[in-house]
């Protein structure tokens, strides 16, 4: 059988639900939910104590994707860690590559060209996107939509499509490099195009239909109206980020509190404004209220990238530097000695890193809220130790506490609105 079954005692003071209805009380069954369930849409296993159809107690077990992320940082240096980190979060693993360069140049103080901001906030606003149309196309499966699934994912296939055409790979770009990226964009008009049709024409029915399919469907709105309930304090309480927290109305977003890339006042060195955009919120903290803030957050990460499109400022893309830890440009290495050795150093011998003994953290805004990375740097050519900060994580702390008290058939809606990632479970 799928599922273990057996019954156990149900002690009425563990249940606050049964409190003062002592009459309601049973046996309890336990239930594994998970790890290879369809509905947790990955390596997820919760073990759940059932009074009847109701959750008593759940308690997610992890670990069923470990893959030592953090180790690993311990033996690549600074730019080969990219292709490790986009394995974290792989619903948008563009939007990892940005936090952990954003992190390593905090460290280096580096400070990236005007033209590499804007692209690289360009295509976080597109893995943003990337991000939350899953989660609001699965939660509209889990719930039985199977339409507003495909108006998601649909779109999703566009963006990958962007990001094959930067990056030359279409799933784990590992685009971003200390100081810069790792190619010019390959035709500036051909991305301008690439990404003005997809936010202009494709995108916007897309948004239109899976709202028209949900927002007032009888059906979806029940199941999700007062379902795992987050108040306000309780989202501080648990350090919760993300559209987690902003449903439950926590007005916390990094790119306004702590400003980055474009986000910033000044970012293209001549006096430039940061990108105007505001954080959607909500009051409920239900899953319906978290639902509402991610399609939100697309329409707004849209306008951001509306800003930005046409206006790629010029110049280099990556940082000339007096350090050695940024690559010089093809050009430089095949054209000059000095650009020759420097790529010699930094890829062959690893003697071209220079960084400080120093500990920093540096995070960034990602679809599922705050993403960090915390580097100890000891003046070797790779981290002495590299911790992340993942979201999923934090959020998945408080899932118990949203599922206590519901329906069985609430587990998928609320787990769901959480979107968890299991790669950022355990790393």
């Amino acid at each position: 059988m799928p599922y273990d079954l057996k019954p156990i005692d149900l002690d009425v003071e563990t249940t606050p639900y049964l409190e003062g209805r002592e009459d309601l009380a049973g046996d309890r069954w336990t239930l594994n939910f998970g790890p290879q369930h369809p509905a947790t849409h990955t390596t997820l296993r919760i073990v759940m104590e059932l009074d009847g159809e109701r959750v008593a107690r759940a308690t997610p077990h992890i670990g069923y994707l470990h893959s030592g992320f953090e180790k690993l940082g311990e033996a690549l240096d600074y730019n080969q860690y990219v292709t490790i980190v986009s394995r974290m979060d792989y619903v948008s693993p563009i939007a990892n590559d940005i936090a952990w360069h954003h992190a390593v140049e905090k460290l280096f103080d580096i400070d990236i060209t005007p033209r590499c901001k804007a692209v690289r906030t360009i295509l976080a606003e597109l893995g943003r996107i990337q991000n939350h149309l899953m989660c609001v196309g699965a939660a509209a499966l889990d719930l039985g939509a199977f339409t507003g699934f495909l108006y998601g994912f649909n779109e999703r296939e566009r963006i990958y499509d962007i990001i094959d055409y930067v990056s030359g790979q279409r799933f784990h770009p590992d685009y971003t490099r200390v100081g810069g990226t790792m190619q010019e964009l390959p035709d500036e008009a051909m991305f301008v195009k690439m990404v003005t049709t997809f936010i202009r024409e494709q995108l916007p029915p897309a948004i239109d239909d899976l709202e028209g399919l949900l927002n007032k469907n009888r059906i979806f709105r029940d199941r999700t109206e007062g379902i795992g309930v987050v108040t306000q304090e309780e989202a501080i309480n648990w350090s919760l980020t993300g559209p987690l927290a902003r449903a439950s109305n926590v007005k916390r977003d990094i790119r306004k509190d702590e400003p980055y890339l474009c986000y910033q006042d000044n970012w293209d060195g001549q006096g430039a404004s940061p990108v105007d955009f505001k954080v959607p919120l909500a009051t409920t903290g239900d899953v319906l209220g978290r639902f509402l803030v991610r399609v939100e957050e697309i329409k707004q990460s849209v306008h951001i990238i509306e800003q930005l499109i046409e206006n790629i400022p010029g110049g280099p893309m990556n940082t000339v530097a007096d350090g050695k830890a940024v690559k010089p440009s093809k050009a430089e290495v095949y054209g000059s000695i000095e650009g020759l050795i420097q790529h010699f150093e930094l890829v062959m011998t690893n003697r071209g890193w220079e960084a400080p003994v120093n500990e920093v953290y540096g995070c960034v805004e990602t679809a599922n809220g705050e993403l960090g990375y915390t580097i100890v740097a000891d003046g070797g050519p790779r981290p002495w130790r590299a911790r992340t900060r993942p979201p999923s994580f934090i959020n998945y702390a408080c899932f118990s506490k949203m599922l206590e008290g519901h329906l069985l058939a609430d587990t998928v809606a609320v787990l769901g609105s959480i979107n968890i990632i299991a790669a950022e479970l355990d790393r």
